[in-house]
């Protein structure tokens, strides 16, 4: 199945999503705009005093000589033969040697990589130049920290600083980076018609791909999948005309440093909704969530994985969804965590069946193969109050599981997709975690 977008394939307005969920916001160290280039500063070299060979012996004019040389200045991207700092004094050569490691493809930078700091003989105003080590990795050592820690950042040639919020190291600790430096934002692309021989049905799919996914051609990104696709990135598409802004709270999580980089597959649903999200009848006509599932993991998630560069592991599979979406979500994490190790459940209709899906929670305590990382939300305001009392009931079944979760109550938020846009980043922060 071909990736490329039809040619009128619309692309979302990228906007800054900013996050309600209470404690959501994160400081990232400030980030240093480019500097102008200092003039260099150069320093003639005396030659070795009469007076020194005559009364200190040749040992100690060897020594004045090389204090001589040392006060010679350089150029302003500087390197050593070690690429580090250069360092030879003898109460450097104690401490612990600090390690900054830059992936990036080398053909993409033919004037090397730099890097400045905030300490280790590293400042804001030139950059001191990377060794190249293969096809795609650069690497700046130092013993010049003790201890404490390093500001840093990446500079393609000493001119374009890296994206996003300053990294940093301790002493002795190895910091090691996969940065980006051209784009700020992700592309959408929509695939219509993907087929399903399971269901036997189509739909069209949703395909995010982060900012560094064409400029790192050599990194591989966790996989997030949402249901109900149509909702997530494009008005046109949507319900009512209002998304969950997945691209815009993406974009601004990389950009500052609190969501971690992921490919986002958003499933369109069909006419089957009902069926294919529910586990049961439940009245409704539901109980096609198994083989729904059964497409996802059997069908969708290996071409997914061959024609893109995915963490395939649990750890890096990620799966999210509201209402009936939810409850899929839920009963994912109970079926089969194996795959989809990471579950979000955003107002998950916890009444469905009797609360059936609180119980399936319940009696899967003793599973060996549990979900990493699983959040839960709702609001508490509209007819329902979002169902808050059964969905903080399910939040504590997991916690009493040992199962790290996350519980949001949205306050005056209901069930609407402008409460889920509003609660989303938070729950990216938690079930993807930082850079």
């Amino acid at each position: 199945m071909s990736f490329d977008p039809p040619q009128d394939s619309p692309r979302p307005a990228l906007e800054t999503m900013l996050s309600l969920t209470p404690g959501a916001a994160n400081r990232e160290p400030p980030t240093l705009p480019a500097r102008a280039r200092l003039p260099e500063r150069t320093r003639t070299i005396a030659p070795e005093p009469a007076w020194a060979r005559k009364h200190l012996g040749p040992v100690l004019a060897g020594l004045l000589l090389a204090v001589t040389l040392s006060a010679c200045g350089g150029t302003a991207m500087n390197s050593g033969p070690d690429a580090g700092d250069g360092a030879d004094d003898s109460q450097e050569l104690s401490n612990p040697t600090t390690t900054l490691k830059v992936h990036y493809p080398s053909g993409s930078a033919p004037q090397g990589l730099a890097v400045r700091g905030s300490a280790a003989k590293l400042n804001w105003s030139a950059g001191k130049a990377m060794t190249a080590q293969g096809a795609d990795t650069f690497v700046f050592t130092t013993r010049s920290l003790k201890s404490g820690t390093l500001e840093w950042k990446p500079l393609l040639g000493d001119q374009a600083w890296s994206k996003g919020p300053n990294y940093t190291v301790q002493a002795g600790g190895t910091s090691e980076v996969w940065p980006h430096f051209v784009s700020d934002s992700g592309t959408v692309e929509r695939v219509d018609n993907w087929w399903s021989n399971g269901l036997q049905d189509s739909r069209p799919l949703w395909i995010y791909k982060p900012p560094s996914y064409a400029e790192q051609t050599g990194e591989r990104f966790p996989v997030v999948y949402m249901h109900d696709g149509q909702n997530l990135f494009d008005p046109a598409y949507s319900f009512a005309g209002v998304t969950w802004q997945v691209a815009e709270a993406m974009n601004a999580g990389v950009a500052n440093g609190t969501i971690r980089e992921a490919i986002v597959i958003g499933v369109g649903n069909t006419s089957d909704r009902i069926w294919e999200y529910t586990p049961s009848d439940g009245g409704y006509g539901g109980g096609g969530a198994q083989q729904y599932l059964s497409f996802l993991i059997d069908e969708l998630k290996p071409q997914i994985d061959q024609n893109l560069r995915t963490l395939t592991d649990r750890g890096n599979t990620v799966m999210i969804g509201s209402s009936l979406g939810g409850l899929m979500s839920g009963c994912t994490g109970v079926w089969r965590p194996d795959v989809f190790g990471v579950v979000g459940l955003m107002s998950p209709s916890t009444w469905w069946d009797n609360t059936l899906l609180i119980s399936m929670v319940q009696n899967n305590a003793a599973a060996q193969v549990k979900p990493v990382r699983v959040y839960v939300d709702s609001g508490n305001a509209g007819n329902s109050n979002d169902d808050v009392d059964n969905t903080t009931k399910l939040a504590g079944v997991y916690a009493a599981q040992g199962i790290p979760t996350q519980h949001v109550i949205g306050n005056g938020d209901t069930h609407t997709e402008s409460s889920w846009a509003r609660r989303l980043p938070g729950a990216l922060r938690f079930l993807l975690g930082a850079r």
